[in-house]
C-alpha cells in the first residue's frame, strides 16, 4: 500500500535556496511547497496544512518569527513541526525562536544534507506512540489533544513545552538530568543548548500559573504538585 508523502513548506526570500532545498527534499520523497515571503507562507500553510514548515527568519512582509507566532495561535498548527533558518548566530535570536514554538533552528549557509537529517530526525521522534492521559491532582495532561487542564480549564502549550511537561509528569518526583531531557525531547541529532530547557520550563510555569516543575540545582528537573 502506497503511503502518502509528507508535506514540507519552505519559505525563504532567496530563490536559489528555495530551488536547491526543494530539489533535495523532493528527491527524498517529500511533497514540497515553497513561498517567497511571510504572507505567502501564511497563505500556503493555511491552504495546504503541511506536516513541517521551514521558515527563514528574515523574510519580507512578515518575518519567520511572526509567521510562526500566527500559526501557533491556531489549534490546527499546534503539532506542526517548525524549523527556523537564519543567518543570525546570536543566542538571543535562538532563544526567541524557541520561545515562539520552533522545533529546531539551523544557521545559514544551509547544507541540504543537514536540513534533511534534521527533518528526518524530527519526523522519527514525532511518530505517534501509545500515550496515556495523565491525571495528577487538579491537572490532566492529554497527549492526544496536546492540551493540559488545570482545575478544568484548558491550557494550550507549544509542542516542545507539552512534550517536556509530559516527560516529567510521567514519573512524578523523579529527577530528570538535563542531558536526558535534551535527548528525549529534542533528540541527539538536534543541537540545542542548556538554556533551551530553561526557556521552556519558564514558559510552562507562566502558562500553567502553577510551579509544578522543581529545579534541582546543578542536576535537572522534576515534576511535583
Amino acid at each position: 500500500m502506497e503511503t502518502k508523502a509528507r508535506k514540507v513548506l519552505i519559505a525563504d526570500d532567496e530563490p536559489d535556496i528555495l530551488e536547491i532545498l526543494k530539489y533535495n527534499l523532493a528527491n527524498e520523497g517529500y511533497e514540497v511547497i515553497t513561498a517567497k515571503d511571510g504572507n505567502e507562507a501564511l497563505e500556503k500553510a493555511n491552504r495546504t496544512r503541511p506536516d513541517l514548515i521551514v521558515l527563514d527568519v528574515m523574510m519580507p512582509k512578515k518575518t519567520g518569527v511572526e509567521v510562526c507566532q500566527l500559526l501557533r495561535a491556531q489549534p490546527a498548527f499546534k503539532e506542526t513541526l517548525v524549523i527556523f533558518l537564519t543567518a543570525l548566530n546570536d543566542e538571543s535570536s535562538h532563544i526567541k525562536g524557541l520561545e515562539t514554538g520552533a522545533d529546531d533552528y539551523i544557521s545559514k549557509p544551509i547544507s541540504p544534507r543537514v536540513l534533511l537529517s534534521r527533518i528526518n530526525a524530527l519526523f522519527r521522534r514525532t511518530k505517534k506512540t501509545e500515550a496515556r492521559i495523565l491525571k495528577i491532582d487538579n491537572m490532566v495532561i492529554d497527549p492526544e489533544r496536546f492540551v493540559v487542564q488545570v482545575d478544568g480549564n484548558d491550557i494550550i502549550l507549544a509542542k516542545k513545552e507539552f512534550e517536556l511537561l509530559y516527560l516529567l509528569a510521567l514519573k512524578p518526583g523523579r529527577v530528570f538530568l538535563r542531558h536526558e531531557i535534551l535527548n528525549q525531547v529534542w533528540g541527539n541529532e538536534v543541537i540545542v543548548g542548556d538554556r533551551t530547557i530553561d526557556v521552556h520550563i519558564r514558559k510552562i510555569r507562566q502558562k500553567l500559573g502553577i510551579d509544578c516543575i522543581t529545579t534541582v540545582k546543578g542536576v535537572g528537573y522534576k515534576f511535583e504538585l
